[in-house]
């Protein structure tokens, strides 16, 4: 991933302060608005909703952007600048402020307040690449697809480290009335996912070979690293592995996890990687 060196304070900055973040951590906001007020010339903004946050960014002008907020709000930000076609010209900053930080992490942004905001003002831009799929939706990271016993809509998928909604499904449960089996009985019986995955045009699974999981990440640039993983009979199967820029999936309905996002059910999706698509402000190599 190339690294351009650029010099922050002698710019503009946009601050778009998700409103996620000023609720659950005022205080870091406080101080990122601090740190970057002290070493460049900022104009916040605090949008109260998506489409506000959608019209800060398109109003930027000559300003770089910097995202306060979670993983949400910088995969929010990408995704408006993709749909625009903007991302080539646009080097993007973000200042990791929740619950869910994990992306920014993983893409090399520190995620205390203070240094990110640093990175911000004396950082390099790193040039990264971008899943593209065939709705125009992104991904910055990783792309899952889990097994239907395990998908999205499980509870160790949609709340994770919210061990009280578990509890208050169980409790819903119990008080359902035994007399209405009918909708229990259309729920889909669990079991493996029967999917066809093509990379770079060849089969690497077919629809007869279940699978428990499908997982594709960024490798050498340009390229996605893709991993099938088989239902194991008997000894464990080993994963099948492969390398391309298209990477297509095909098969009964079924749901993936963009990053953080849960999409779906849809019959067939392709993601083309796009190498070095954004850019992202990450601190200095020393």
């Amino acid at each position: 991933m190339a690294e351009v060196a650029t010099s922050a304070t002698s710019e503009q900055l946009l601050v778009v302060i998700d409103p996620v973040a000023r609720r659950s951590d005022g205080e870091s906001v406080r101080i990122a608005k601090d740190v970057l007020g002290a070493g460049a010339t900022v104009k916040l903004c605090l949008p109260e909703g998506p489409e506000e946050f959608a019209r800060a960014l398109a109003r930027r002008g000559s300003r770089r952007p910097v995202v306060v907020g979670d993983d949400r709000a910088l995969i929010r930000a990408v995704s408006l600048l993709h749909r625009h076609r903007e991302l080539t010209g646009c080097a993007l900053s973000v200042i990791p402020v929740g619950g869910v930080l994990s992306l920014a992490r993983s893409l090399g942004v520190p995620t205390g307040t203070v240094a990110a905001a640093r990175a911000v003002l004396d950082g390099v831009e790193r040039r990264m690449d971008l899943m593209v799929d065939d709705s125009d939706g992104v991904v910055l990271g990783a792309l899952r697809i889990p097994p239907l016993q395990a998908g999205p809509d499980a509870p160790d998928e949609v709340a994770p480290g919210r061990p009280w909604l578990r509890t208050c499904q169980s409790l819903v449960r119990t008080l359902v009335p035994a007399a209405r089996p009918s909708r229990l009985a259309s729920a889909p019986e669990p079991g493996p996912s029967r999917l066809r995955v093509e990379v770079d045009g060849e089969t690497l699974v077919d629809l007869n070979q279940p699978v428990e999981a499908v997982s594709v990440s960024p490798s050498a640039s340009g390229v996605a690293s893709v991993e099938v993983r088989p239902v194991s009979v008997g000894a464990e199967a080993s994963p099948l592995l492969a390398e391309g820029r298209t990477v297509t999936v095909s098969g009964a309905h079924f749901r993936y996890r963009a990053d953080t996002v849960v999409s779906g059910p849809v019959r067939t999706r392709t993601w083309v990687v796009r190498e070095g698509a954004w850019g992202l402000t990450v601190p200095a190599a020393p």
